[in-house]
């Protein structure tokens, strides 16, 4: 009774706060920062916006189970990342929009673009729903006493007092203060669980600590293509490119941004890696990071630590809640910017929350589950990018096979018979052969 008293209260009150104090009421300023960011702060916010607790707990379990070898993992958005710097980043600045739905309106209509912004909508709901599963997660040691249905909703509920207001602007500003502390934080918790007293001994840990079957090869090099042509779609990402500069800006911070996510991820996984060593035995692997930073930075230190942890998340959830908004406003006309937007993100904060504690369970499998309507858009994307004649005809048939392989290598081979392996090997070249035969046979008429 007491916390859903506490949460009204704090529920009205964010309420009050968004919607009758001063924000930017041109959306130029809400929603793409006024495209006046530089290098540095736009490195950091795409850096924090791909750093999130979803995936830094379930490759840091990992790390935990398998030991180095999941740092094959890192290297995956390493690839993914360079990738995205290569065929996308100054298109989508050359491009510079509002959202990636608006790349396809504006390149095939309205009835595709509706089709991306559905298929791209409901991914994102899917992400932000792991983001807040696994912050709860993190903060299940601090808040022992607390069932996940209140702990996940004091979460959004100050996750949107942080930047509602503000849009793009304020979750860069974050952005770049939790990127500064996390490169001093994280070498910190490697260091202190590095040098933990516990030991057990070498027999003990070669025969029962690390588990090489856990994770297969066949599962991380899927990986790669699936990062490939799923985050050139991403639309946090691509708005994020959108408030750049100008082309070279964005372009060098995707690099960057490639090599710090790499390293962070790293950490995170070596960190757990260490803890197995130790000695340390968990019934949850994905329970492991959360207790090296609790073991690692108690006392004093912890209340500063899981305020930095809940900046990170809190900025990615805002951010994919803010691109979420872009794309649920794209269809709507509307004088009224600042209320419309907020509305929106409040709704999508809601569906967030209810799917994070209805349908989030393993966190790693529903993530890489929920690019599948994702990763049917890539042909699309990347023809309507380098090829000016491409034709609607191809467009659709290439979506429907994208997303008949997808959930068909589901289905059929599921996560034990990595289904990953398949759709990436077999499905993404089918998605785009299909295409491309569709616009020889039904060339685009126009010129």
């Amino acid at each position: 009774m007491q916390n859903t008293i506490v949460l009204l209260f704090i529920g009205i009150s964010l309420l009050i706060y968004a919607f009758k104090h001063r924000s930017p009421e041109n959306n130029e300023k809400y929603s793409v920062a006024n495209r006046s960011v530089g290098i540095f702060a736009l490195t950091a916010t795409l850096v924090m916006t791909e750093f999130n607790t979803a995936t830094l707990i379930s490759f840091s379990s990992l790390g935990y189970v398998t030991g180095l070898k999941a740092l094959a993992l890192p290297a995956v958005f390493l690839i993914g990342l360079i990738f995205y710097a290569l065929v996308a980043a100054k298109k989508w600045k050359e491009f510079n929009g509002f959202s990636v739905v608006d790349f396809f309106i504006h390149r095939y209509g309205l009835r595709i673009g509706i089709i991306a912004a559905s298929f791209l909508f409901i991914s994102m709901a899917g992400f932000s729903a792991t983001y807040l599963k696994s912050l709860t997660l993190l903060f299940e040691n601090l808040l022992p006493q607390t069932n996940y249905w209140i702990s996940s909703a004091y979460i959004v509920l100050l996750t949107l007092f942080m930047v509602i207001r503000g849009g793009l602007a304020s979750i860069i500003k974050v952005d770049v203060c939790a990127f500064i502390i996390v490169l001093f934080v994280l070498p910190w918790i490697l260091y202190q669980t590095w040098t933990s007293n516990i030991v057990v001994s070498d027999q003990l840990i070669k025969n029962e600590v690390f588990n090489s079957g856990e994770i297969s090869f066949n599962f991380i090099i899927s990986l790669i293509p699936l990062t490939m042509f799923s985050y050139i779609l991403a639309p946090w990402y691509g708005q994020r490119i959108f408030a750049a500069k100008n082309v070279k800006v964005a372009y060098i911070s995707v690099i960057f941004s490639a090599i710090f996510v790499f390293l962070f991820y790293s950490m995170g996984i070596l960190i757990c890696y260490c803890l197995a060593l130790k000695g340390f035995k968990l019934h949850n692997s994905e329970q492991s990071f959360p207790y090296a930073l609790n073991l690692s930075l108690k006392n004093y230190f912890a209340p500063v630590v899981y305020l930095i942890f809940f900046l990170i998340s809190a900025t990615t959830l805002t951010g994919v809640w803010m691109a979420m908004a872009n794309i649920g406003l794209e269809f709507t006309k509307s004088i009224d910017i600042k209320h419309k937007s907020i509305s929106m993100i409040l709704v999508c904060a809601l569906i967030t929350y209810m799917l994070a504690n209805i349908l989030i369970d393993n966190i790693l499998n529903k993530m890489i589950l929920i690019n599948i309507p994702v990763i049917s858009l890539s042909f699309a994307l990347l023809a309507g990018f380098y090829w000016p004649r491409i034709s609607r005809p191809a467009i659709y048939t290439s979506i429907v096979i994208g997303m008949t392989l997808g959930i068909g290598c589901y289905l059929y081979f599921r996560e034990k018979g990595c289904y990953t392996y398949y759709w990436a090997f077999a499905g993404i070249p089918i998605i785009f052969v299909s295409g491309f035969l569709v616009a020889w046979i039904y060339p685009s008429k126009e010129t």
